[in-house]
C-alpha cells in the first residue's frame, strides 16, 4: 500500500525561483514524499508524490506559469491499470 499515491510533476516558469525555498515550502505544507525540486531562477521542475496534487499545483501557479503537469495515480499502475 503506497502512503501517497499521486505521482505529481511540473515545470514552473518564472523569474527569480528559488529551488531552494519552493523545496522547503512544499516539505513544509504538503504531506508527502520523494520530493525533487532543481532548476534555475528561471525554470525549476517539481516531482512529487501526494495525496492532494491539487494543492502542489495551486501553490506552483502562485510561483509563475506552470506547464508540462502530469499527474499519475501509481496506486492504479501497481494494480496493473493505466494511470
Amino acid at each position: 500500500m503506497l502512503d501517497y499515491k499521486f505521482d505529481t510533476q511540473l515545470l514552473i516558469e518564472g523569474e527569480g525561483l528559488d529551488e531552494d525555498a519552493i523545496d522547503d515550502y512544499i516539505s513544509t505544507h504538503f504531506a508527502g514524499d520523494c520530493l525533487l525540486a532543481v532548476g534555475d531562477e528561471d525554470l525549476i521542475k517539481i516531482h512529487f508524490h501526494t495525496n492532494e496534487p491539487w494543492k502542489v499545483l495551486e501553490y506552483c501557479a502562485g510561483l509563475g506559469e506552470i506547464h508540462d503537469i502530469v499527474i499519475e495515480n501509481m496506486a492504479r499502475q501497481a494494480d496493473g491499470l493505466s494511470g
